[in-house]
């Protein structure tokens, strides 16, 4: 009987904890509500980011800018997301070039999971306003100054301010 009240207990202790990493990768973007594994975007991004920062040498240039993500608007999280995630998947993704096998790996990953975000986004029709259009469009206007190929290496070089972004907006809606 203890032996029993033990196993119940336990599967009890075990079925909490999944809920909670289950609510945790939960995503609240407005109406919108998206699982992201932001550990496991973590995990590919510092396997590459230290290389990354090393090669980037636009230093005075900036894609993304914290300030910038601080300032949309809780109704339009889930727009900017939708926008800043096609940007990643068609400007960054598709125009970054590596030698070395494991940060093509790494960014392949990320793009794909990228990919995997987006589709769950479009599902919920998100309305975007004009001025969450010309925040992405700045970013744009950053982003074509620069050479192609440094563009794409700059900002997947800044995915850290996405990724802090994502958590802040994930501790805000689980407070």
């Amino acid at each position: 009987m203890k032996i029993l009240r033990g196993c119940s207990l336990c599967l009890l202790l075990l079925l909490s904890y999944l809920s909670e990493v289950a609510k945790s990768r939960s995503l609240h973007l407005h109406t919108c509500i998206v699982n992201v594994h932001t550990h496991e975007l973590r995990v590919y991004y510092s396997a590459i980011r230290a290389d990354l920062i090393a090669e980037d040498s636009e230093i005075g240039v900036k894609v993304l800018d914290r300030a910038l993500m601080k300032k949309v608007p809780e109704g339009q999280t889930c727009c900017f997301m939708r926008l800043l995630l096609r940007f990643y998947i068609n400007r960054v993704f598709s125009n970054y070039v590596s030698t070395q096998p494991q940060h093509q790996r790494c960014s392949s990953a990320l793009a794909n999971a990228f990919v995997g975000i987006r589709k769950d986004i479009h599902q919920c029709h998100c309305h975007c306003e004009e001025e969450t259009q010309r925040t992405i469009d700045s970013l744009h206007a950053e982003f074509i100054k620069l050479d192609i190929k440094k563009a794409a290496l700059k900002a997947l070089g800044e995915l850290d301010i996405l990724l802090d972004w994502l958590d802040e907006l994930r501790q805000t809606t689980h407070t």
